[in-house]
């Protein structure tokens, strides 16, 4: 196991939580551990790792790329991570709002919609 494996796994701990990386590895089998492993070590063990800017504006960041992409399956996981990055749920509003702006409305409102669910699971007040 590399250094940039265990960092990676330590960064990923702290921001997705324990639960989140234990149910992960749980289902990892033989044929998506190459993919796990650079995941860990690429996003987890060097961009993610990085103190350049923080967890919680690499979480807004994340969150609006997310949403600018498509890539909806993943907004609730990274929408739960910001009780770990500070991500505040109206930083996570002001996003999306410029998703609207650069990257379309529905990309947005669809975001937009998926955290408001996952605020109210994490029994946040929005």
């Amino acid at each position: 196991m590399s250094d940039r494996y265990k960092t990676g796994m330590s960064t990923r701990r702290s921001v997705l939580g324990d639960a989140h990386v234990d149910r992960a590895e749980a289902s990892k089998s033989a044929f998506d551990e190459p993919f796990q492993t650079m995941i860990t070590e690429g996003a987890w063990g060097t961009l993610w790792a990085d103190d350049t800017i923080s967890k919680r504006e690499r979480s807004m960041l994340t969150l609006a790329l997310l949403a600018a992409t498509g890539n909806f399956e993943e907004i609730p996981m990274h929408v739960r991570a910001t009780a770990n990055t500070g991500a505040t749920p109206q930083e996570v509003l002001q996003a999306f709002m410029h998703v609207a702006v650069y990257a379309g409305v529905p990309k947005a409102n669809q975001a937009i919609k998926l955290a408001k669910q996952t605020y109210a699971e994490m029994g946040v007040i929005l």
